[in-house]
């Protein structure tokens, strides 16, 4: 009786932790907001510079966008930059968003109209730079000296307003030959903007259909450009500069020797160009990027996981539940009887075999799937652990499995994570050797544990208890329940 009173008693007290630790984090939210308050009232005041990004609909990641713009703004906000913050969203953005960003990030939201892409059909367009183009809106901001235009994947180190003392158009060249236009300093001008517009009406050439290609090919020259140098007395200079490479620092540098080692300009802003699915918002991306952490930090610092936390309590009680009720189960899910059936034993034996080997794919996958996917890494993969944990606990009851052989690659897993995030490393080689070194140990193992799950998956469907022995009389139609 007290063993199975065990885990229910064991479900409770992790309930009770769980809830208090929502609580303390909504509390903290609390005690935060006078204090965004206090700085939205500065906010407010309008800067003769700024601050801007964008913002529109239409890709599976809206939502993750959204989240990165507001840390991004917030945490400009907490470098106490001087200079107005602005979003130019699309119509299509949700009006609930866009009041956030306005009353709770302190910023000014442009709402304009998706810039018609000319290039969407040309050969190899990616469909996800469609509405780029609405980064020309820019150049309307003509009650701003200069503005800084951002993507949402910038992570500033440090306050960067020296940028405001550069000329008309600056950038930074991480491609030896194209300039980055994640970040770029410029003049707002009503000329530039409609001349921009002329262009694409009259299909300028731009290798990629997006705003990358459309710039580089509006300002060709920067590449012989000075280098900008802020004056020390604060006074703004004329033209087009290239900017050093400090205010791009492109994440894979950091990536090859684990630290930063940018000599031209302050080490001010990382940028994260490449696939989306590695941008450093998702919860999977540290420790597999090392610098993932970074931007959760300065997450958890300003805006905080308040959105995510609901669901990611749901779901750990569902799989304290899970893992509760398969233990408690155990003895009666073993004792499942099927029927003889007049087809070929063999077959239905092969098709439990895969119905039992997705079942353990699919342990590993579902988690993965269904975790908020900008939570906290370490929230993330604790998450998925636990969810791994408790869907191979289904698996293991119901065919009758060894525990061990089947949570083998969820302990591999984590090793795996150990070892990625070991804070040693003299450089990124090193760690990339260690991860290979990791994997090609563990491979052995794996290959054990899967040998081990069919013999025994073999050894279950042979039992009496699956089905009768060749020559038995078949038992009863009503055999084939629970009991």
């Amino acid at each position: 009786m007290a063993s199975s009173r065990e885990p229910w008693l064991m479900l409770r007290l992790l309930l009770v932790l769980v809830f208090a630790v929502y609580k303390t984090t909504a509390f903290g939210e609390v005690m935060r907001a006078p204090q965004i308050e206090q700085q939205q009232e500065g906010q407010r005041q309008r800067h003769k510079n700024a601050y801007a990004t964008m913002m529109y609909m239409g890709t599976p990641r809206d939502y993750e966008f959204y989240v990165a713009i507001r840390v991004m703004l917030r945490s400009l906000a907490r470098l106490h930059v001087d200079a107005d913050l602005v979003v130019i969203a699309s119509h299509d953005v949700p009006l609930r968003w866009v009041h956030t960003m306005e009353q709770e990030d302190g910023a000014r939201v442009m709402r304009v109209e998706n810039v018609d892409n000319p290039y969407k059909n040309q050969p190899n367009f990616n469909r996800r730079f469609k509405l780029t183009l609405n980064k020309l809106y820019v150049w309307k901001l003509i009650e701003y000296e200069r503005v800084v235009m951002l993507d949402a994947d910038n992570l500033f180190l440090r306050r960067a307003d020296e940028l405001f003392q550069c000329g008309q158009f600056c950038a930074v060249f991480i491609n030896p030959c194209i300039f980055h236009t994640g970040l770029f300093v410029l003049q707002p001008s009503m000329e530039v903007f409609k001349d921009m517009l002329h262009q694409l009406e009259i299909g300028k050439e731009n290798p990629d259909g997006a705003d990358q290609g459309f710039i580089s090919g509006y300002f060709p020259d920067l590449l012989d450009m000075p280098m900008f140098h802020p004056p020390l007395n604060g006074t703004t200079v004329n033209g087009s500069y290239r900017l050093p490479l400090g205010y791009q620092m492109d994440a894979t540098y950091y990536y090859l020797r684990l630290r930063w080692n940018v000599p031209c300009g302050p080490n001010s802003v990382i940028t994260f160009p490449g696939a989306s699915w590695l941008k450093p918002w998702y919860w999977w991306s540290w420790p597999v990027l090392p610098l993932g952490i970074q931007w959760h930090e300065q997450r958890r610092q300003s805006l905080g996981y308040g959105t995510e936390t609901p669901m990611a309590l749901i779901q750990c009680i569902v799989y304290l539940g899970i893992i509760a009720v398969t233990r408690l189960a155990r003895p009666n899910i073993s004792k499942i009887c099927y029927r003889r059936t007049e087809k070929n034993i063999s077959v239905i034996q092969a098709g439990l075999k895969m119905l039992a080997i997705w079942s353990i794919l699919a342990s590993y996958l579902l988690p993965s799937i269904i975790i908020p996917c900008t939570i906290h890494p370490l929230l993330g993969w604790g998450l998925y652990l636990l969810g791994s944990f408790a869907l191979c606990s289904i698996a293991i009851n119901a065919f009758m499995l060894p525990m061990l052989p089947v949570l083998t690659p969820c302990l591999g897993i984590f090793g795996v994570l150990l070892v990625m995030a070991f804070p040693l490393y003299p450089n990124g080689i090193i760690r990339c050797l260690s991860i290979f070194a990791y994997a090609f140990c563990a491979a052995p193992f794996l290959w054990v544990s899967l040998v081990k799950i069919m013999a025994s998956l073999q050894a279950s469907l042979e039992r009496e208890n699956f089905f009768p022995r060749l020559g038995e009389s078949s038992p009863p139609s009503g055999f084939n329940k629970l009991y």
